[in-house]
């Protein structure tokens, strides 16, 4: 790891901190736009990165909403970091078929396990703003990788960049 590693990630977990504090109406306060940032680093410096910005994304996110999962949102940051992993590892092979994945998954997907843990109602309160949420966060992410690839690209010694 180099300091301009770091420091892009530090950089966009921060990203993220700014983001969560834009939230999208919903039933639970902590769907926001954190995860563009995570989406980026995903492409940007690498699957394994954007998933950790994802999950700290998420969880920061929640913080500022004031937890009101709970515990459940370590459930909810694995989850996260799996999607902008796989976000990461499909986006050079088609653009629009991995966005469609990851929207699918943040919105419909993910929740799944809040049908148990919750009830339906639960989960069908929340999917409408999960699906805003993470259409707008991926429209971000795909207008802003094609314009900060080539200066990361340039700027940083890293195997892992996406072109």
């Amino acid at each position: 790891m180099t300091g301009k590693w770091v420091s892009g990630l530090s950089m966009l977990t921060a990203l993220s901190v700014v983001g969560a504090m834009i939230k999208i109406p919903a039933i639970v306060g902590s769907v926001a736009l954190d995860v563009f940032p995570a989406l980026l680093a995903a492409v940007l410096f690498g699957a394994g990165a954007g998933a950790l910005v994802g999950a700290f994304g998420h969880l920061l996110s929640a913080l500022i909403g004031g937890f009101p999962l709970g515990p459940m949102h370590f459930l909810i940051a694995i989850e996260m970091a799996v999607l902008v992993w796989l976000f990461g590892r499909l986006y050079k092979k088609n653009k629009i078929v991995t966005s469609m994945v990851f929207i699918i998954g943040n919105a419909f997907v993910a929740p799944l396990p809040f049908i148990y843990l919750m009830n339906l109602g639960f989960y069908l309160g929340i999917v409408p703003s999960l699906l805003v949420g993470s259409i707008i966060n991926t429209v971000i992410a795909l207008v802003a990788i094609p314009r900060l690839s080539s200066l990361v690209k340039h700027g940083l010694p890293n195997r892992d960049v996406k072109q």
